[in-house]
């Protein structure tokens, strides 16, 4: 899980190449429970709220970078990241494309 999510930061501008669907949930775990104890934090003191505010803004384009790369990973354009705009059924959809299983590069 720690390899994953300093994969996360390090790879945060790297839309190119593939993140498999194990480093892609362990990441959303990690950066969840990080983001939790932030928020937790930051409700406790209003001082630390800023903190987990430059997190969570912080974590928009890696967020972005390492969807792209897991979409690709299982066969789809990056295009498809924008499923999310039609309501309700888009995210559902996204879910379910994120779940599957990576496509192996000779399948393509």
């Amino acid at each position: 899980m720690i390899e994953a999510y300093k994969s996360f930061w390090t790879r945060a501008f790297d839309f190119q190449g593939r993140t498999s669907r194990p480093d892609y949930w362990w990441t959303v775990l990690a950066s969840f429970l990080v983001g939790l104890v932030l928020a937790i934090l930051g409700s406790a003191a209003e001082s630390l709220m800023a903190l987990y505010v430059l997190y969570y803004f912080a974590g928009i384009i890696p967020n972005l970078s390492m969807s792209i790369r897991r979409v690709r990973d299982m066969g789809k354009s990056w295009q498809w990241i924008f499923i999310n705009l039609i309501p309700i059924a888009g995210p559902i959809w996204f879910l379910v494309i994120l779940c599957r299983p990576s496509v192996p590069l000779a399948d393509r």
